[in-house]
């Protein structure tokens, strides 16, 4: 996915009422404005964010709207990219699928969106079809939670975890998966790290423990694990590479 022109540069003032953020710009001649983005980040954004970071934004375009610039990116403080727009998720990883560099899910002649299915009236991500092979539904998951200390206890580097909040949804969207699984097609729960600090992933117990033991046995179900990291600049964000997945 490429931004042209590039994104705007800013820097963060605040984020509050969920969807919206202060920031500060500056000019190329120096002159200095402030102005209200929209933050389309429902999540927690848990060690996300600081003061000071600096961010980058969408623009619109379009006059109509009450706030013309999104907020897509941030290079933290402590130097880590982040993107903290959850709505480009599909996107980016169709956009993957497309260009062969998830391998896990190659080979399939069409890719939907917001399909609906299961019993609990949900819609998944992506439905992937092909003559010769089962259906494979795909959920995707936006990780960004890195947290390297839990209750003092040091747990190594670059540990990424699911949910950041405790998510109803989300376990809803397991036992989806685990009905899918069982009936014999393809269910897989996509991770898709957004958080350049972050090396594996694994569920957040600590912060959600029901979704925890769901995932536990949606696996033991059959339901696949899939961790993918992304490249985040200003210019650009794309699918890397595969991370582990660590359940315990």
């Amino acid at each position: 996915m490429q931004f042209n022109p590039p994104l705007l540069k800013a820097t963060l003032i605040k984020r509050y009422k969920r969807f919206l953020a202060d920031v500060s710009h500056t000019e190329p001649d120096g002159e200095k404005s402030e102005f209200t983005v929209h933050c389309p980040n429902t999540g927690s954004m848990k060690n996300c964010w600081s003061e000071g970071d600096t961010v980058y934004l969408l623009d619109s375009k379009n006059p109509k709207r009450k706030y013309q610039y999104t907020w897509i990116s941030s290079h933290s403080l402590d130097g880590h990219w982040i993107c903290l727009n959850t709505h480009l998720a599909n996107q980016l990883v169709i956009e993957a699928i497309e260009y062969d560099v998830v391998k896990e899910l190659r080979g399939y002649d069409s890719i939907k969106q917001e399909v609906k299915y299961g019993e609990e009236n949900s819609r998944i991500d992506l439905l992937l079809t092909a003559d010769n092979k089962p259906d494979c539904y795909v959920e995707i998951k936006t990780v960004t939670l890195l947290e390297e200390t839990i209750d003092r206890k040091e747990l190594g580097k670059g540990r990424g975890f699911f949910p950041d909040a405790v998510s109803t949804r989300g376990q809803k969207h397991l036992r989806e998966l685990m009905t899918i699984a069982k009936s014999g097609q393809r269910a897989v729960l996509f991770f898709l790290v957004q958080h350049s600090g972050i090396e594996s992933v694994s569920p957040a117990e600590h912060i959600d423990p029901k979704y925890a033991q769901i995932l536990a046995e949606a696996i033991d179900s059959g339901v696949e694990i899939l961790v993918y990291r992304t490249h985040i600049s200003p210019a650009e964000i794309i699918l890397q590479d595969s991370l582990p997945f660590i359940l315990k």
